[in-house]
């Protein structure tokens, strides 16, 4: 047979109590978020049946519809962000600034040429490979 347990939420401030009734017995515990306050419930079901099998309600103001709007909300809301700041058209960005423009990033140690090879690689000791014709020679 499937016992209900009833975990009831209620606001205080920040806050959120949770009571978890069911099987004769009642948890109670508070927690910082309604994401954080529905984890906690479970934490306290677990507790209160062990190896029973249950069913869950969870009520907000005696509603599930109410708990279920509000904790879907949270859950599929966005962090607040700060805004983005778009630059002024043609200023530099600040990470990019005329001197560092022209360097070379650097790259970390496992990619980089050892000193030797960077030493024998230079652009006027590497010669332009020969172009080839695709014309037959002439014979004279």
């Amino acid at each position: 047979m499937v016992e209900t347990i009833t975990a009831t939420y209620v606001q205080e401030d920040a806050d959120w109590a949770i009571k978890v009734s069911g099987l004769g017995k009642e948890l109670t515990a508070r927690a910082p978020g309604i994401i954080a306050a529905r984890d906690r419930a479970d934490q306290l079901v677990e507790e209160l049946a062990g190896d029973v099998k249950t069913t869950v309600v969870h009520l907000l103001n005696g509603s599930a519809l109410d708990f279920t709007s509000a904790y879907m909300t949270a859950r599929l809301t966005l962090p607040k962000l700060p805004p983005l700041e778009v630059p002024p058209p043609g200023s530099v960005p600040k990470q990019q600034t005329p001197a560092s423009a022209d360097k070379k990033p650097q790259l970390p140690p496992s990619k980089q040429l050892p000193k030797a090879v960077e030493d024998r690689k230079s652009p006027a000791a590497t010669p332009a490979p020969a172009a080839e014709s695709k014309a037959p020679a002439k014979q004279a």
